[in-house]
């Protein structure tokens, strides 16, 4: 499981990865927003037509496992690009989500129940 040291060197690489290649000036929020949103299509295009079964035990297919893992790898150096550029703590961020998401969704009322609550 990855910590936060791994998360902040993580961060590190993928800053300095753009910094060596002076692509700063294209890392907006924008685009980079853009660019994780056509990487997780990446992601589903590779999951889309398998059954539930199948997308259980991708990592297990010798072709697809690998492709898949690399997407997810991808949608990862954006979405830690993008913290790093708007300044957010991704550690943070999802913890602050999960608390808010468990006040939503108690585990009495929202056990094996896929329904949306406000």
């Amino acid at each position: 499981m990855a910590t936060n040291d791994d998360l902040t060197d993580l961060t590190d690489r993928v800053r300095a990865f753009a910094t060596d290649r002076q692509w700063e000036q294209f890392h907006t929020p924008k685009n980079l927003s853009m660019a994780l949103a056509g990487e997780v299509g990446e992601l589903l295009a590779e999951l889309q037509w398998l059954t539930p079964e199948q997308s259980r035990t991708v990592m297990a297919d010798p072709e697809l496992g690998p492709r898949v893992r690399a997407e997810i790898g991808d949608v990862m150096i954006y979405l830690t690009r993008l913290a790093d550029v708007l300044g957010v703590d991704l550690i943070e961020a999802a913890n602050d989500k999960l608390t808010d998401s468990a006040r939503r969704y108690p585990v009495e009322a929202a056990r094996g129940s896929a329904a949306k609550r406000r």
